[in-house]
């Protein structure tokens, strides 16, 4: 099953964009010409095989596609419900299923190649898991948006640093602590540690890798995060805060794209802070809104970004020199190839998407790149 990515005036009555460049702001007459964007097709065939063990998963709410072109899997256990687990109960009440570990690496070809993470292991696990990235050094890294703070593992599980108080928030202007962080990006040359910290605070704040040491933090627009600041209408421009920074990637070119996801919109910042662009994608969606997760084209220059938008369950393709869609992949169901709640989105090194899915979806889907648009 192919999904073309459709030109911006097919999808326009859903995927209104409003750019603004420094500031300014300027919306797309409808019916504007487009490039047209990759296109892909569900791979029914992946993963190859059922989870071993006898796992089950719950909410995924991190991906990540390493180096090895291996697949990095964070979900919440303690969202599966007593009908789904009967085979871990003592005796077993069930023949399927076991909660699968927090943190889970596949192979290629979607086969288990370790599992790992929870509570009793000596520190704090954090509560409500969320997101995992892999650094350019193997690290892993895992948060939680109850408990407030990051932590660094060894590519097997084993705790090289923490970040953040995981039982206290100091608000979005602190130095140390954290606010319900949802997503990380490092900087391979530089080595600093972005954090989208956005459950509670509303900024994206800077650490060094290593240490853990802060460096730098901002809010929408670059400026400074304001927690007392109340949102009203959705309707009209773009607030001056952070709703809730859910999303983050970092770029080869060393720009961050940010989703603010209750508020339909990805912000684009130099590593320094410095305010570049926005869009808002379908911004009359409610709810949870559109902006949650998103991924970087392989091609050199990534030249395009996949939203996933886990309220109108499908993945939207924007141009990223300018925030333009260009296309989308999906729409809401529990078919192969349809969504309920995307929630994740990662970009292995042949092009290929892989997709989590929150609520009541509850899979990994991989998409495979079938065309590549020339310039």
């Amino acid at each position: 099953m192919s999904v073309r990515s459709r030109p911006l005036s097919a999808s326009l009555a859903l995927a209104t964009v409003l750019l603004s460049t420094w500031g300014c702001a300027e919306a797309p007459a409808a019916g504007a010409s487009a490039d047209e964007g990759p296109v892909f097709s569900v791979d029914p065939t992946w993963p190859a095989e059922r989870l071993a063990n006898n796992w089950i998963l719950g909410t995924v709410t991190g991906l990540w596609v390493d180096s090895r072109d291996h697949v990095w899997v964070v979900h919440q256990p303690e969202t599966l419900s007593a009908r789904e687990t009967g085979a871990a109960d003592e005796p077993p009440t069930a023949q399927c299923c076991v909660p699968a570990p927090p943190v889970i690496e596949l192979d290629t070809e979607g086969r288990v190649v370790q599992g790992w993470g929870g509570p009793g292991q000596g520190f704090v696990w954090p509560d409500s898991e969320h997101g995992v990235y892999l650094d350019h050094e193997g690290h892993v890294w895992v948060g939680g948006y109850s408990h407030h703070h990051l932590m660094k593992f060894t590519r097997d599980g084993e705790l090289l640093l923490k970040i953040g108080d995981p039982e206290s928030s100091g608000g979005s202007n602190d130095p140390e602590r954290l606010g319900g962080p949802a997503a990380v990006h490092v900087n391979p040359e530089t080595n600093e540690l972005f954090v989208a910290d956005g459950y509670r605070n509303r900024r994206v704040v800077v650490f060094d890798a290593e240490t853990g040491e802060y460096l730098r933090h901002w809010g929408a627009y670059g400026e400074r995060p304001d927690d007392e600041y109340e949102f009203g209408s959705r309707d009209g421009p773009p607030p001056p805060q952070f709703g809730l920074v859910h999303g983050l990637v970092g770029s080869r070119d060393g720009r961050i794209y940010v989703t603010d996801r209750p508020n339909n919109r990805i912000q684009v910042f130099e590593e320094s802070g410095e305010f570049v662009m926005e869009a808002q994608v379908a911004p009359e969606t409610r709810q949870s809104g559109t902006a949650f997760t998103l991924g970087l084209s392989h091609d050199p220059e990534q030249r395009f970004l996949y939203l996933a938008d886990g309220t109108n369950h499908k993945l939207w393709i924007l141009r990223r020199d300018d925030l333009e869609v260009v296309g989308e992949i999906g729409s809401g169901g529990r078919q192969i190839g349809q969504f309920i709640r995307p929630h994740n989105v990662a970009v292995d090194s042949h092009g290929n998407i892989y997709t989590g899915e929150a609520a009541d979806g509850r899979r990994v889907q991989r998409f495979t790149l079938e065309e590549f648009p020339d310039r």
